[in-house]
């Protein structure tokens, strides 16, 4: 059965070359090209991605990622933006976008991200969350919830984007094991490209600074100099 996609994006030349070719991976799209029109149609309809521009008219993109994120339903967010700064594409995953891509983009690098995305949400059931007998994990003041898609740091609630949650619990589920940019990359994003290596880091930086005390002296994720990144050697369940 084709998934179902909603593309919101106002210019109707990029709009529908991604309809296009979403085909070729039996993907039936929809487009709107109006920020609060899309908003309405997506959450009308029973769509299982959201491709979304930053640049909108009526409504821009953060604001409907802000507010698709208040609800309880999960729906993958991949967003495009013209922007190029690293600033917009922080506040983008910030606001709960899953990925980004960067105008002009290549289409198999559109098809690949996609595809990743599905992957991930096919691998947790249709959900972000993990069967509740899916152990949370403890690490000295660190908790993880999978069944819950929550962390916490002794009683204090931390909140993470979706990709950051999951490149947590890769870490956590893998004490002590060390992983280069590129296995992280094929193993939480689920796809591997040469020269996105730095996505890697962007997000491991924002994940220090919320969940250690001293981001320039990370206790739970730790830097391994020439090869990648661990997480601490021994925790406790």
């Amino acid at each position: 059965m084709a998934r179902k996609v909603l593309i919101i994006e106002d210019d109707p030349d990029i709009a529908r070359l991604v309809q296009l070719h979403l085909r070729d991976i039996d993907c039936e799209a929809d487009i709107i090209n109006d920020g609060a029109e899309g908003l309405r149609h997506f959450q009308k309809g029973d769509y299982e991605l959201l491709v979304l521009d930053l640049m909108l008219p009526g409504m821009d993109g953060m604001s409907i990622c802000r507010e698709l994120r208040r609800e309880t339903d999960y729906v993958p967010i991949l967003m495009l933006t013209a922007k190029s700064s690293e600033l917009d594409r922080v506040v983008g995953l910030e606001v709960g976008a899953d990925d980004y891509l960067t105008k002009p983009f290549s289409i198999p690098e559109l098809l690949a991200r996609i595809k990743a995305l599905f992957r991930r949400v096919d691998a947790l059931g249709g959900s972000t969350k993990q069967p509740a007998t899916d152990k949370a994990i403890h690490y000295e003041k660190l908790t993880i919830d999978p069944a819950k898609h929550q962390v916490r740091i002794a009683d204090r609630e931390v909140e993470l984007t979706a990709r950051e949650f999951d490149l947590l619990l890769h870490f956590a589920r893998h004490p002590g094991r060390v992983f280069s940019r590129v296995q992280l990359l094929d193993s939480v994003w689920g796809y591997n490209h040469e020269g996105y290596e730095h996505t890697v880091n962007t997000h491991i930086n924002r994940l220090r600074t919320k969940i250690e005390s001293d981001p320039a002296n990370p206790h739970f994720i730790l830097t391994v100099w020439g090869v990648g990144y661990k997480f601490a050697d021994t925790r406790g369940i």
